[in-house]
């Protein structure tokens, strides 16, 4: 087994090759050289599918099925297959005693949450399961104005406090954290206030930033000048 050392950012590591590298090939790739070949490191999760992940796969696609009218046994297929396309030819199982990862699931499971975000499927039975807590969610909830809690068309909440009586339309934006809530859950934080709140709904991380970009094509209107010449 051949063992080398890979320098990176934040310091170094050492490699270990499960299989001797074909150097002759590359040297071949490399113009002659064995120095400086950029190579990808991935990173093993040894984490199995977790139950949660399980229940809010199937979960969703029920919701998918509800919507759309397709039987269960198509719409799985269909993001296995989506999986399989985006992985280069991986499967995936969820069922108990699988070896596929915590990792390979959540893959799984973003292109079922694409998929409604992209067509605004009504999900109603997998949405408190939902990762309301990443911050990829919430980006997603955001730009596409649908209620983090519910789903419903959501207003966009400012999780920083803008201040009493200031024009919002003067305001840099991207120096607040954002939150999509619609009419009742917004209503609702502000009456028990965001530490009840975000322990009801099981939130650690309330609000994200926003870019001018993503801010502008949503509609919120501010002063993204000085965000601009950053």
């Amino acid at each position: 087994m051949e063992t080398g050392t890979a320098y990176y950012k934040r310091g170094f590591g050492v490699i270990k090759y499960d299989t001797d590298p074909n150097w002759d090939h590359i040297a071949t790739i490399n113009s002659g050289k064995l120095q400086g070949v950029p190579v990808e490191v991935n990173y093993i999760d040894p984490r199995k599918v977790r139950p949660r992940q399980r229940r809010l796969y199937f979960a969703l696609l029920g919701d998918i099925v509800t919507w759309s009218g397709e039987p269960k046994e198509m719409v799985d297929e269909y993001f296995r297959e989506a999986y399989w396309e985006k992985t280069l030819g991986k499967s995936i199982s969820l069922r108990d005693g699988t070896q596929n990862t915590v990792s390979e699931a959540k893959q799984l499971i973003d292109l079922v949450i694409d998929f409604i975000f992209a067509y605004r499927v009504p999900v109603r039975k997998g949405y408190e399961l939902l990762p309301r807590d990443e911050e990829d969610f919430q980006y997603k909830c955001l730009v596409n104005k649908q209620c983090l809690i519910c789903g419903r068309h959501a207003d966009i909440h400012h999780v920083d406090a803008v201040g009493m009586g200031r024009d919002r339309n003067h305001i840099d934006h991207t120096k607040h954290r954002l939150m999509a809530l619609c009419r009742v859950h917004h209503t609702e934080y502000h009456k028990i206030g965001k530490t009840a709140f975000c322990n009801k709904y099981h939130l650690s991380a309330p609000g994200i930033h926003l870019s001018a970009d993503d801010l502008k094509k949503i509609g919120v209107r501010g002063d993204y000048e000085q965000a601009a010449n950053k």
